[in-house]
């Protein structure tokens, strides 16, 4: 068993990424029952809307889950923090800011903390504050990335050779081989989101799913670049009227207003395309059918067996 799987008491060294407000209860039960690390994301709901999420979750399974908080995001993290507490929420995760505020107060009610970071600076920073366990984020993946925009092929060596504890690796990663070659790089498990969208058990629009299914290679695209932001989404007609507003001078906080979750939920849940967006991850090219989650994660395990076997024999 590698670290990672110790730390976090899980059988398959993969963590479900936070998806804001879309976070569905019933993905993140399968992904802890497969023997992964289901996630609920905060993002920006309500607190009552959370905390149902952690009653609903932990009456459907019994093993290790997380929370992830995004600090700059979330409107009340203290609260937040409170209802974690509360429900002795067993591993935290925290991103979109500074997590050395908070990780002493965690530890102090024996809970796990994951700090998602996305260059060797932070990871630094966030293990001498006390992270068990570092994320490094490509900006492969979905959603709101670093303006830095180191890629996971790069990132992952230089973070883990930087410090001790284990490194999970996440953007661009949805399959075992995927899971391969994050271990050969360094680290001891992945994140994934955008895989996990196109799950039997993700409670999101059918038309999401399928978006993911037929996309190609080039069909993510960021978005934001020129006001300061750095989010990637899947091409649709909202997106594309979206860059041509920016394009046209769109300031920061008009675009910050027109990608909070609201716009998130109409995309991905109600399927509106028109009025809404829809994260995605580079890996979406990779992405062909829609399996359980006990399904995925084992075919992973075979996969990254059979490439970990094949590049051994090709040296």
């Amino acid at each position: 068993m590698n670290r990672l799987c110790k730390e976090l008491s899980i059988r398959y060294p993969v963590i479900q990424g936070g998806m804001g407000n879309i976070s569905s209860v019933n993905l993140a039960a399968a992904i802890s029952e497969a023997g992964g690390l289901g996630t609920i994301g905060c993002g920006t709901s309500e607190l009552d809307e959370v905390e149902q999420k952690i009653v609903d979750l932990k009456s459907m399974t019994s093993r290790p889950f997380a929370v992830n908080i995004a600090i700059n995001v979330a409107p009340q993290v203290e609260e937040l923090l409170a209802l974690v507490v509360k429900h002795r929420v067993p591993v935290v995760s925290l991103s979109a800011g500074n997590p050395s505020p908070y990780i002493q107060n965690l530890h102090a009610n024996e809970i796990k903390v994951m700090a998602i970071v996305a260059s060797v600076k932070h990871a630094v920073k966030a293990e001498a504050a006390g992270a068990d366990i570092i994320v490094a984020e490509g900006f492969e993946a979905a959603g709101i990335n670093s303006p830095l925009e180191l890629t996971t092929m790069t990132l992952i060596p230089q973070i883990t050779k930087s410090i001790q504890i284990p490194v999970v690796a996440a953007g661009g990663i949805g399959d075992g081989k995927g899971l391969a070659a994050a271990l050969a790089l360094g680290a001891e498990g992945v994140q994934m989101g955008t895989r996990f969208i196109a799950t039997q058990e993700m409670q999101a629009h059918e038309l999401y799913k399928q978006r993911l299914l037929d996309a190609s290679d080039i069909e993510t695209r960021i978005i934001g670049r020129e006001v300061g932001r750095v989010r990637r989404v899947l091409t649709n007609d909202y997106v594309m009227n979206l860059e041509k507003r920016v394009k046209e001078g769109m300031k920061l906080e008009e675009f910050n207003e027109a990608t909070t979750e609201v716009q998130h939920v109409l995309g991905a849940i109600k399927g509106d395309m028109q009025n809404g967006y829809i994260n995605s991850g580079q890996v979406a090219g990779l992405i062909e059918d829609i399996p359980t989650v006990q399904e995925l994660l084992e075919r992973m395990m075979i996969e990254a067996k059979e490439a970990c076997k094949r590049t051994a024999n090709l040296l």
